[in-house]
């Protein structure tokens, strides 16, 4: 069988070094570089072909969902098993609703971050049984309401929308800069408004809601 090729992402690196030490005496696992911030996930994502990234949700000033964000965009073959100290459903149903497959928190042990990295890169995945429900009732409960996404779009500026647009078509801030004709820190501060009149926290929870409500990428 194929050994599986892991990428951790961490920024607490005893950690990160403990667990790809660990990780790389299971005789089906390769550990690959750690990575500590959201460039270099990307990059090693795109140099070395990860078939599984295991991903805290913080890292330093920036977000693990950034990383989640981009792999589904760019390599949405990577399997991404979330590994945190970060807790609550909200941002469990957050990082599920953006593509990973698993969520485990930092008190597991190394053997069960093994079984669930396996089970990742069979097309299976793990969430913690005692909130598996009510996960799936939230998710079910988004599809099920897509007028509320429409309703609080109702909400924006025009700019915001076309702003809101742009990161739907995949642009990044210079892009949307670019194609509006605005600055970037003109688009930071209509990103950051749009956020907060939808209550959001990430471009990647704005783009769900976005195409939940039916907005879907322009063919410019």
């Amino acid at each position: 069988m194929e050994p599986i090729r892991v990428l951790i992402v961490d920024d607490h690196a005893l950690f990160a070094e403990a667990l790809a030490a660990r990780l790389g005496r299971e005789p089906d696992l390769v550990i690959l570089p750690i990575a500590a911030d959201v460039r270099r996930a990307l990059a090693l994502v795109a140099t070395e072909r990860p078939r599984v990234l295991v991903l805290d949700l913080t890292l330093g000033a920036e977000s693990g969902l950034d990383v989640l964000e981009q792999v589904r965009e760019t390599h949405p073959d990577v399997r991404v098993v979330v590994l945190t100290a970060t807790s609550g459903l909200d941002v469990l149903v957050q990082a599920v609703r953006g593509g990973a497959v698993g969520w485990l928190e930092k008190t597991e042990g190394a053997d069960m971050v093994a079984r669930v990295i396996r089970s990742a890169a069979r097309k299976g995945g793990w969430i913690p049984p005692d909130v598996l429900g009510e996960v799936l009732r939230r998710l079910r409960t988004e599809e099920a309401a897509p007028d509320a996404g429409a309703q609080l779009l109702a909400e924006l500026t025009p700019r915001e929308r076309e702003v809101l647009q742009c990161m739907v078509d995949g642009l990044g801030r210079a892009e949307i800069a670019d194609r509006l004709g605005l600055s970037a820190n003109t688009v930071r501060t209509h990103t950051q408004n749009l956020l907060a009149k939808l209550d959001l926290h990430s471009a990647l929870e704005a783009i769900t809601l976005a195409m939940r409500a039916g907005m879907r990428p322009s063919h410019r």
